[in-house]
């Protein structure tokens, strides 16, 4: 007869049992259940007034169920709720000024910060200068990789455009009375919304506005394309074009 150990029996009992416990507190590296969490995909649409961004920005946002976000929208949703950040852009733009860098960049980082863009979001209108850009970057750095669509036209051509765009005074969904107009004449197709003309839409405007662009905001095309994610889209085609060039930029989600 084999003696009968206890102690021996007990001891082997309690291995087995931490071996157990340990396989369920530390789950082998290969399991399953063990994913790595995706990074956000952070859409930068750049291009000048009128190259058609929110169009595209919108047709995007309804594809890829991400949040799109205007940095002019989302200064006036800030003033108009009188947040602390959008009481201090009031102060610069009641004096005619320019909204500082920084506040924009605090109001961007509040709103990026918020759950439903965990997943994702399109930015339209924002960066516009190097600063800008060079502190998104280092926000990003280590957790996304933007890709950047760099929506080109020439300025004769965004002249044309901009003298006959309108929008929804309501939902502000964009349309064109030459390219893209709505199905009734100064209803919006969406929200049946008023559609009007922005003050900002006429010649003198326009040229003022490229020049702006051209002097503080292309060089960002430079600063990307050293980066290498920067992708050009000739935006002199239809929009259901542009949009078909702008979604072969995006990389398909992993199964």
């Amino acid at each position: 007869l084999t003696h009968f150990n206890p102690m021996k029996t007990l001891f082997k009992h309690i291995i087995a049992g931490a071996l157990m416990a340990g396989s369920f507190l530390f789950p082998p590296a290969h399991s399953d259940e063990i994913q790595s969490k995706p990074n956000p995909l952070v859409l930068i649409m750049l291009g000048p007034p009128g190259a058609g961004k929110g169009t595209q920005a919108s047709m995007l946002h309804d594809q890829l169920h991400i949040p799109h976000i205007s940095t002019g929208d989302l200064l006036r949703e800030n003033i108009r709720q009188e947040t602390p950040l959008g009481k201090q852009a009031k102060t610069f733009m009641d004096k005619g000024n320019l909204v500082p860098d920084q506040l924009i960049l605090d109001m961007l980082f509040e709103r990026v910060a918020q759950a439903d863009c965990a997943q994702g979001y399109i930015l339209d209108g924002f960066p516009r200068t190097l600063l800008q850009a060079e502190s998104l970057q280092t926000r990003l750095k280590g957790h996304a990789q933007p890709i950047v669509l760099n929506l080109d036209l020439a300025d004769a051509q965004i002249i044309e455009r901009l003298t006959k765009r309108v929008v929804c005074e309501s939902c502000g969904t964009p349309y064109h009375l030459a390219y893209s107009p709505p199905k009734k004449k100064g209803i919006c197709d969406k929200c049946s919304g008023k559609l009007i003309q922005r003050t900002d839409d006429t010649e003198a405007v326009i040229t003022k506005r490229l020049k702006v662009y051209h002097d503080q905001t292309a060089p960002l095309i430079d600063y990307y394309n050293k980066l290498n994610i920067l992708h050009s889209i000739d935006c002199n085609q239809p929009k259901e074009k542009i949009f078909s060039e702008v979604v072969a930029y995006i990389p398909k989600p992993s199964k």
